[in-house]
């Protein structure tokens, strides 16, 4: 694959005006460029539009839908396309800056304005994915229904198939399935963002948090919350902020583990490793 060719005729066939292209570090999947444009510049992401059929096609209709829910920045979304055998989402270039004193508040504030909207069912419009796997997203009306049909077991099926998982981590995780109405408050869905840890933000220039490559779906709130503590947590001011304007119901911290069950069975498909018994352990915790 030429890239300096692809870059050029996808700037072309958006009129551009392309002058230079930057390498910007990005994820497992996809290449990603700063697009120097005429006056301005542009995000890009290009992967295999084969193995990854309409992935980018559904991260634009998530942060479409993310813009029109919540006063947090979202990056705009020019276009989504196909160039030969490469898909490409093309959005708009946010600058990184740093946090003002009150970006925090704001940031906490703002999700749980998002999160107390009102929405139908759990679940979404379409399936999409989450890194490089199919999201499930077909629509419940009940929370735990729709974790343990969408989240939970399709990703247990496949470390079982792949002999990750035992008979008996198996048979775990569907008493685990059959008891997930016991744990979690009953609560209106809420719009999430679906993978909300500290790579998939920056602040700013003007201080303010700009949120970006979502997982988006209408779930349980405490999903997000338990996704943004995966991987260190966020400043405490955010959870206080949050909590001030959409209080969280009793014992929320101690659910924590089991809302970072799916994030955490997404990890031991993709990556194995220590990923693996995490998600176990938080298994036998519950049952």
């Amino acid at each position: 694959m030429d890239m300096k060719m692809l870059l050029q005729t996808i700037s072309d066939a958006n009129g551009l005006h392309l002058s230079r292209y930057d390498t910007v570090p990005g994820g497992d999947i996809n290449y990603t460029y700063c697009l120097h444009g005429a006056d301005t510049r542009y995000f890009l992401k290009v992967n295999d539009a084969h193995r990854y059929p309409g992935m980018f096609e559904k991260e634009a209709n998530g942060l479409n839908a993310l813009h029109k829910h919540t006063s947090l920045r979202i990056p705009t979304v020019i276009t989504a396309g196909i160039s030969g055998t490469q898909q490409y989402l093309l959005l708009e270039w946010i600058e990184k800056g740093s946090p003002q004193n009150d970006c925090w508040k704001n940031f906490g504030a703002a999700l749980a304005l998002m999160h107390q909207q009102p929405q139908k069912n759990f679940g979404w419009q379409e399936d999409n994915y989450i890194g490089s796997l199919i999201q499930i997203n077909t629509k419940y009306e009940t929370w735990h229904l729709f974790y343990a049909a969408c989240r939970i077991i399709p990703l247990v099926k496949i470390l079982a198939d792949t002999a990750v998982f035992s008979k008996q981590d198996i048979a775990r995780a569907t008493l685990l399935c059959n008891k997930l109405d016991q744990f979690f408050p009953e609560e209106p869905p809420a719009l999430l963002h679906g993978d909300l840890w500290a790579g998939n933000y920056i602040v700013t220039t003007k201080g303010d948090v700009a949120l970006y490559d979502p997982a988006i779906y209408c779930g349980h709130r405490e999903m997000d919350l338990g996704m943004s503590k995966l991987f260190g947590g966020f400043d405490p001011r955010f959870y206080e902020a949050y909590n001030e304007v959409y209080p969280l119901e009793k014992n929320w911290q101690q659910r924590l583990p089991l809302t970072q069950l799916y994030p955490l069975l997404v990890h031991a498909v993709l990556f194995g490793g220590h990923y693996v018994n995490s998600a176990k352990d938080i298994i036998r915790q519950f049952v």
